[in-house]
């Protein structure tokens, strides 16, 4: 069967996005919890990690100043909502806008994350609701969306390194995409001491899809440059109060500070999207807050709660899976859908694809385990009749349609991860790691019988409600 690639541009969603975050929230109300009883900032966490949708804490007995919000991009169907498209053309929807040049920036003099402004003595950012994630980490834990600038190009780099609160104005920022560490070394070339920073609460989910990209870019644009491209609209920019940066002005919170380039700080336990607490141990360069802006009525800080499975599986490879749609169409395959599935520890990427020939599957698992993050360890090639929201039918793919002995693909010695506890760490540290890659095969192939795999199911399944039968 021959299969056709359409290069045609994906349709444009049935109207604007919103600029900020409470206008989603309100367009998005039907998914939207609301939680309106008394709840402690200590049980927050367990409650996000019970959520499958938006969840918006309004009455927090220590901050009754703050919302709290997470789980905004956790399922497909919240991912095509950020967008504003249908489930069905999200996926290919993002991959295209990010072939499309940035958008850049529109300057603005003032607006709603300016309504209250803090600096010097003032500025106390323990008084934001910042959850401390796990049983055993002992400090707050912010998840914000970070800004830096690149002091050559003036590209805005984002990023959501996480960052432990230590005191009133102080904090320890945990850097690991290798962009981010670009731009500090320019710093230290050019003399500098300091890197000023903003972190960002607060936006629509299109914001962090986007400042989560991971790739080559920088010699061309920054992720934030790149927001309005995907977002299909004008981004408004306005500058901070102490720092030379601009930052989105429709935010709830923002925070400014500097992180210090001379010197690394010990830090305590962290927790990995793989759910374990990993790197064990790190040495992190520290913050100093100068000052803090913010919307006046509730302001909404934008948790992102990192375990179980929650956004902060997902979210920074989102953009992956658009990237790996637009690589193995380029083979020949039809695709459709790529996920990083919430359950795969962040290690393990799922291809859902159709191909005209033997062959270009193998290669499509080869292109999804040489990308080039450290998250691809696992890949799986199943066929379009399989639930990628169901891990049981992923599963039960692998089981009866890949013969070891054929439909696997190993290589040894490759970059680990450094959340992968089965990784071999390299050096005293162990941040960096070795590991193997495998590649699964679990399509239904042509050597099949495929009537074979026609699922048994009872007469009327779909048809029938048990729940029509309950008192």
């Amino acid at each position: 069967m021959a299969l056709t690639i359409s290069h045609a541009p994906p349709p444009a969603p049935n109207k604007a996005l919103d600029a900020d975050l409470r206008g989603y929230l309100e367009t998005n109300e039907d998914v939207l919890t609301r939680i309106t009883k008394p709840v402690s900032m200590a049980h927050i966490p367990a409650l996000i990690g019970q959520s499958e949708q938006p969840i918006l804490f309004e009455n927090i007995k220590e901050k009754p100043g703050f919302a709290v919000l997470d789980i905004l991009v956790k399922h497909r169907h919240l991912q095509a909502r950020a967008l504003g498209v249908p489930r069905a053309d999200y996926l290919k929807t993002l991959a295209y806008r990010l072939r499309l040049p940035p958008r850049g920036f529109v300057d603005v003099k003032d607006g709603p994350v300016k309504q209250v402004k803090q600096r010097g003595k003032e500025v106390d950012w323990t008084k934001l609701p910042v959850p401390i994630p796990s049983e055993r980490e002992t400090l707050p834990y912010v998840t914000a969306m970070n800004i830096v600038v690149d002091p050559e190009t003036g590209f805005y780099n984002s990023s959501h390194a996480g960052t432990s609160v230590t005191g009133r104005n102080t904090g320890l920022v945990s850097f690991v995409t290798p962009h981010t560490h670009i731009i500090m070394n320019k710093y230290r070339e050019m003399g500098r001491d300091e890197m000023p920073i903003a972190l960002v609460f607060g936006l629509p989910p299109a914001y962090e899809i986007m400042a989560n990209f991971s790739g080559l870019h920088m010699d061309q644009w920054g992720e934030l440059e790149m927001v309005g491209t995907i977002m299909d609209q004008d981004v408004e920019m306005v500058p901070c109060e102490t720092i030379d940066i601009n930052v989105p002005a429709n935010a709830e919170i923002v925070v400014e500070g500097t992180v210090d380039l001379t010197r690394l700080q010990k830090a305590g336990v962290g927790v990995s999207p793989s759910w374990y607490y990993l790197p064990t141990e790190q040495h992190l360069p520290p913050l100093t807050i100068t000052a803090l802006t913010m919307r006046k009525d509730k302001p909404i800080y934008r948790h992102h709660q990192t375990t179980p499975e929650t956004d902060h599986q997902p979210l920074p490879r989102l953009c992956h899976e658009a990237i790996l749609y637009n690589r193995l169409t380029e083979i020949g395959l039809k695709v459709h859908d790529v996920r990083f599935p919430t359950w795969g520890a962040a290690v393990s990427v799922i291809i859902q694809v159709e191909a005209p020939r033997e062959g270009p599957i193998n290669d499509g698992l080869m292109t999804a385990m040489g990308a080039p993050w450290l998250n691809t360890k696992m890949v799986v090639a199943v066929s379009p009749d399989v639930d990628l929201d169901n891990p049981g039918d992923v599963y039960r793919s692998i089981a009866t349609r890949c013969d070891p002995s054929r439909d696997i693909i190993v290589v040894g010695n490759t970059r680990g991860s450094p959340y992968d506890p089965s990784a071999q760490p390299i050096g005293e540290d162990g941040f960096w790691r070795t590991v193997g890659k495998i590649g699964i095969d679990a399509t239904a192939k042509a050597r099949h019988k495929l009537s074979d795999f026609d699922n048994a199911l009872p007469r009327h399944w779909g048809k029938v409600n048990l729940a029509d039968y309950l008192d």
